[in-house]
């Protein structure tokens, strides 16, 4: 007969990379920690975390839930159906699973999951990655036993300051383990030159990849090369632009080789991309979000700029100025140089042990 290991985590977060990625971060600390755990994760097919969890080995269940949105429209009418049938499948996960730890990263699908984990027993902790707590994370407050942030400004939009502990974004460790000539030619580029890695978001980012579109000929001519992923929702129409010296995707899978192979990073200033590109210490130019709760990606980049850890441009400048900013980088080693070393003392790359450590310990006392 199977013997039970009592180190067993459920995990739930997602919608976007910056809800997902921490939290397979902390899993994959947990497994180094006690392989023998048992770890799954709740989630919807239909976002990112039902296509990038399964291929890492982890066990998946999804449920109904679905976002509601801020303009009208007929799925929103079917939002109270879909959070209560949620509801329903994840006190039934979470009753098979048994889980003794229950890890939410926020994003909406986390708040029915993490409720049914509460609901049978489960020890919770939070993640919150943001400066501004989301929605979810406030929710959910209530039930947590440890709540993790990433800034000390977060503690004063929640209730109970005494749970929470300032631990920084969990990264995962294997990001930038690949040496930088052999990423540049898994990509098929040229290993002597500067590489740009654009990033929009898992969805893309408009404002960023019309300004590049703009000036790929521009780089070009000064050899400058580029890995561009323009996000679902902007591929098709970018897809077709033929240069030697950029490889678009709408998505990359392997971003341990795609930061490897960076030079210059360009990309919005969401939580999980500050965390990434400080622990490596990547150059970065950074466009923060206009659409965001509370402005909190523009202060993620001030945070950096005002380090000299990070170059800040405005979302309305974009156009105007990021070739110059690009162009004015790369061909500037001793600014390449500062930016990485700045951005590096201001990483906190302890923090997916942290909470692994802490979700351990909760698993043997419950």
């Amino acid at each position: 007969m199977k013997k039970v290991t009592p180190y067993r985590f459920l995990f739930a977060g997602g919608g976007t990379g910056g809800h997902l990625y921490p939290a397979i971060a902390v899993a994959n600390e947990i497994k180094k920690i006690k392989p023998e755990s048992e770890i799954i994760f709740v989630g919807t097919k239909s976002r990112i975390e039902g296509k990038v969890v399964p291929k890492l080995g982890y066990g998946f269940k999804s449920i109904w839930i679905k976002g509601f949105a801020r303009k009208f429209n007929f799925e929103n009418l079917l939002f109270p159906l879909k959070l209560f049938v949620s509801l329903i499948q994840s006190v039934v996960i979470s009753f098979r699973f048994k889980p003794k730890v229950a890890i939410g990263s926020g994003g909406y699908v986390a708040g029915p999951a993490i409720w049914g984990a509460s609901v049978l027993g489960a020890k919770i902790i939070l993640m919150e990655s943001n400066s501004y707590p989301g929605i979810t994370t406030r929710l959910l407050e209530r039930y947590a036993d440890e709540l993790h942030v990433a800034f000390e400004d977060s503690k004063k939009y929640l209730r109970k300051p005494e749970k929470v502990k300032v631990t920084g974004n969990p990264v995962r460790t294997e990001l930038g383990s690949t040496k930088k000539e052999e990423a540049k030619k898994y990509f098929g580029l040229d290993e002597e030159k500067k590489t740009i890695l654009v990033l929009g978001g898992s969805l893309g980012a408009a404002s960023i990849n019309e300004a590049i579109a703009d000036c790929i000929e521009e780089l070009e001519k000064k050899s400058l090369q580029i890995i561009w992923q323009t996000g679902k929702n902007y591929y098709h129409n970018y897809k077709n632009i033929n240069f030697s010296s950029v490889k678009i995707l709408d998505f990359i899978e392997d971003m341990d080789k795609a930061y490897s192979a960076c030079d210059v990073l360009v990309a919005r200033a969401g939580a999980t991309t500050i965390a990434e590109l400080t622990v490596l210490g990547i150059a970065s130019i950074l466009i923060p979000s206009p659409h965001v709760a509370e402005n909190h990606q523009y202060y993620n980049a001030k945070s950096l700029a005002d380090n000299d850890a990070a170059v800040l441009i405005q979302d309305s400048d974009v156009k105007k100025v990021l070739i110059n900013k690009i162009i004015e980088i790369a061909g500037d080693e001793e600014k390449l140089k500062s930016l990485s070393e700045n951005a590096k003392k201001l990483s906190k790359p302890e923090a997916a042990n942290t909470i692994a450590k802490s979700a351990i310990n909760y698993a043997l006392s419950v």
